[in-house]
């Protein structure tokens, strides 16, 4: 039955009520009307958002609707790859710069930042290195140094309107390690100064444990699980594990989690 159809049909019980029987107005209403009236309103609805998506109100529409709004316009989701054996060689040196620009309000990815880097104090990858992280020698021979790949995240976050003082973003990390230990660690070493913008972010393991309850010990596997997520690309690669990460918290967004800054100010 079409909107105008019922829409009729309704108007007809209403305004020729006078001409049935009370028995017989009665089981029609009752027949009749929830179904029309169910149809009806789900034309009305239908009409309403083509109206909101012609004027662009569409996707932003569903998108609030859908989950309570952040606290950040965007999230930056961070994953390092260093150099690695067993055991540990040091210092550990960034091999893969991946980060992706999370929408705060839709949860999408709206853009990627994803470089390799060439260690330079153990320029060979170890067989250990290249087993867990699929990084082989020739992705990071020739690439740029971390103080050429920390001026092109600047550039990236300049482009990408991030370093305006209105837009509030904050990195997410699957740990506290990426930023609190590895980069600045390196930075040190190389006597590289570290921008303010890396000294705050937010850790996965942290929130999805203030979300779900428990604490994932196996990381992304156990999150993954948790939220009966597929698992993305392969384990320990930068980038992969980014997709990972995003895929989380877009999950835990939308049962209603508000992310929150994890770590302590420096």
């Amino acid at each position: 039955v079409s909107d105008a159809s019922g829409c009729s049909m309704i108007a007809l019980l209403h305004t020729g009520a006078a001409k049935f029987p009370q028995n017989l107005l009665s089981r029609a209403r009752q027949a009749v009307s929830p179904l029309l009236l169910a149809g009806v309103l789900k034309g009305y609805s239908s009409i309403v958002s083509r109206k909101l998506a012609s004027h662009g109100f569409g996707a932003s529409m569903a998108a609030m609707s859908s989950f309570p709004p952040q606290r950040y316009h965007y999230f930056l989701v961070l994953d390092f790859e260093a150099t690695c054996d067993k055991p540990q060689i040091h210092p550990q040196e960034i091999i893969e710069f991946p980060i992706l620009k999370l929408n705060g309000r839709t949860m999408e990815i709206e853009s990627t930042f994803h470089m390799y880097v060439q260690p330079v104090v153990h320029p060979q990858l170890t067989p250990f290195c290249t087993e867990l992280t699929g990084i082989i020698q020739g992705m990071v021979d020739g690439q740029p140094s971390l103080q050429q790949v920390l001026e092109r995240v600047d550039e990236w976050m300049a482009k990408e309107g991030l370093l305006d003082p209105s837009v509030k973003s904050i990195f997410v990390t699957c740990g506290d390690w990426d930023l609190k230990v590895m980069l600045p660690g390196q930075c040190q070493y190389l006597g590289l100064p570290v921008a303010d913008y890396f000294k705050q972010w937010i850790n996965l393991k942290k929130a999805y444990s203030f979300a779900m309850g428990s604490w994932p010990k196996n990381g992304l596997l156990d999150m993954n699980k948790g939220l009966n997520l597929q698992h993305i690309g392969r384990p320990h690669s930068g980038i992969d594990d980014c997709k990972n990460i995003a895929n989380i918290m877009k999950t835990l967004a939308h049962r209603g989690f508000i992310f929150k800054q994890t770590s302590k100010p420096f």
